[in-house]
Order: C-alpha cells, then sequence, then structure tokens
C-alpha cells in the first residue's frame, strides 16, 4: 500500500488577529528614511505563513541586537511612533522595540529616529514588522523585557469584530510569558468598553498585580505622549482610561 501523501503546510492563519492588511504610499520623506536608513533600524523576520507572520524558531536575540545587555521595553503597534521614539530618545539607558504592521508607519518612526540626538539617529532603537502574538508566543525569550506598551489597540468597536480585539485572557499570557518578574505592562484605550475588557482580563490573570489597586485606573503615564491619534479621540469627547500591571 503506497504510503499517504504528506500534507501541505497551511497558507493562511487559523486564527484571527487584530489587524487587516492595508497598503498606504510613502511620503517623500518617508521613502527616503526607508530607503537609506532601514538596515539600521529594522530587525528581519523570517516568516511563517503570512507577510507578518513570524517563523516559531525564530528568536530575538536583544544582546545581539543592540550591541550590549540593557532594559528592554517593548511597544506593540508603535504606530507613527510618537511613543517609541521620545522614549529612546529621553532614556538612552534602555533599549527599544517598536511592534508595527505598517510601513508607513515604520517609515514614519525612522524619519523622527532621524530627527533625535543631533540628528545622528538613535542605537537603542529597533523595528519589527510583525503580528505581535505571534512574536510574544515564540520570538522573544522568556522573562526578556521590561516594559511591555500596548497604547491604543484598535477597540473593534463592533460586537462581532470582538474577536479580533488584542487584549484577551490569552494576551494576557503572552505579556506574562515575556516580562520578567517585577516588570510592567501598561495599557491605554480612548474606548470606554474596551478599557472595561482590558481591566477585566488584567484583574482575572494571576500572573499580574494591579499597580494602583485592585480594580483601579492608572493616572496618566509621564512617558506616553499626547499624540495626534489620541487628540482626535479626545476631540471627539472620549475619555483615556490607563492601566498599570506589575509582573508577580
Amino acid at each position: 500500500m503506497p504510503p499517504a501523501a504528506a500534507q501541505p503546510e497551511p497558507m493562511f492563519r487559523t486564527q484571527p488577529v487584530s489587524f487587516v492588511r492595508r497598503s498606504g504610499r510613502l511620503t517623500a520623506s518617508q521613502q527616503r528614511a526607508w530607503d537609506e536608513r532601514r538596515d539600521a533600524y529594522l530587525v528581519e523576520v523570517p516568516r511563517a505563513v503570512a507577510r507578518t507572520s513570524v517563523d516559531p524558531a525564530w528568536r530575538f536575540d536583544a544582546e545581539a541586537v543592540f550591541g550590549r545587555r540593557a532594559p528592554l521595553v517593548v511597544e506593540i503597534g508603535s504606530g507613527q511612533g510618537e511613543n517609541v521614539v521620545e522614549a529612546a530618545d529621553a532614556h538612552p539607558e534602555r533599549d527599544h522595540l517598536a511592534v508595527e504592521v505598517y510601513v508607513p508607519g515604520l517609515a514614519q518612526t525612522i524619519v523622527r529616529a532621524g530627527q533625535r540626538r543631533d540628528r545622528q539617529g538613535l542605537a537603542n532603537l529597533r523595528l519589527v514588522q510583525a503580528n505581535a502574538a505571534e512574536l510574544l508566543a515564540t520570538s522573544l525569550p522568556e522573562s526578556s523585557i521590561d516594559e511591555l506598551w500596548v497604547f491604543f489597540p484598535d477597540p473593534w468597536h463592533k460586537a462581532r469584530h470582538h474577536k479580533r480585539r488584542l487584549v484577551t485572557p490569552r494576551f494576557a499570557e503572552l505579556a506574562a510569558r515575556v516580562l520578567r518578574p517585577g516588570g510592567t505592562w501598561r495599557l491605554a484605550t480612548d474606548w470606554a468598553e474596551y478599557g472595561e475588557q482590558m481591566l477585566e482580563v488584567a484583574e482575572a490573570s494571576p500572573a499580574f498585580r494591579n499597580a494602583h489597586g485592585a480594580g483601579a485606573r492608572a493616572p496618566r503615564f509621564a512617558g506616553r505622549v499626547l499624540t495626534s491619534f489620541e487628540r482626535k479621540g479626545l476631540a471627539a469627547g472620549r475619555s483615556v482610561t490607563d492601566l498599570e500591571y506589575v509582573r508577580v
């Protein structure tokens, strides 16, 4: 009897992701920064089944990437780079990894980085284009980061889309996996109902302690700049929920 034929590897994801694929034209300055300085900032990621997927065998070696050992801050969904560039510039003693799926956002982050440290750029900043959940699940070593930031993820406000939200019990497990004991998980959203969900998820996780007391919201994180996205939310009358949790 002939052996059974090998099953082909799936060419698509089996789980929903927290983003949709978008194409966007780069501005002239973004294109120039992307062409000239991408190699200095972008960490190339081997793919699995999609353009933003991560080969589960790949590991991010922070010491090799940055050339030193330092506290590591990871921002999920870094957008246009306002927060991560400001943080990297203000704290040269820390390393910063920005995780984003959209090329225009990554390119704009490179533009911003090139305007700092007397226009010499930021040696303590790197960018990764990848699905954050996959990166946290396999690529980042356990207990390897000091802070994890999730600021203004897509709220997916329609009920039928809630399954796409980033902050879920599974994501809390992934956050706990990569944060060192005593490390900090910071969250923010301007969508009140999503803020309640974030609070519920984090409070239910045995891996985290609310830094401001059980069920409490955090004051605005001083290290979070007022981005153009947040300004739009405030102008629309939405209030911001900040949360801060410590890995126990």
